[in-house]
């Protein structure tokens, strides 16, 4: 399991650094500045959430199934929070109407909360049998 997490880290931490490149280059000539920041937004989210997934696969504090939790719903919540915010930043040049995927933004950005929360009340239940 914990190779399965290190390795989905580790591809995510790969798309957000070659997406941040992009947007960097790329999209800063063709989408204005509020577009590009949600843009960076999205690979900013992305990042942390791929060291946060790092971080929960190499711990050793934490059993397996709370590590699938967690990797559960960060790669959800990253699909979804980030996934949704680079549909919706590059809305304008595609032929395809994004907006629609906007409510599932706020959902994503659940999913990831409630990632970091159940790491959370694992280590309140850790520390308590401590």
């Amino acid at each position: 399991m914990d190779k399965k997490i290190i390795s989905t880290a580790a591809l995510l931490g790969m798309i957000a650094i070659i997406l941040g490149a992009f947007g960097a280059h790329a999209l800063k000539k063709v989408l204005n500045i509020e577009q590009l920041n949600t843009f960076e937004t999205g690979v900013r989210y992305q990042i942390y959430h791929a060291l946060f997934l790092l971080f929960v696969g190499i711990i050793p504090a934490l059993n397996s199934k709370t590590k699938k939790i967690i990797s559960n719903l960060v790669l959800s919540g990253v699909i979804l929070f980030s996934g949704s915010i680079y549909l919706l930043a590059t809305n304008d040049l595609t032929p395809i109407d994004f907006r629609f995927v906007g409510p599932v933004t706020p959902i994503g950005g659940f999913l990831l909360i409630s990632a970091w929360a159940v790491l959370f009340f694992n280590a309140l239940k850790k520390s308590d049998a401590n």
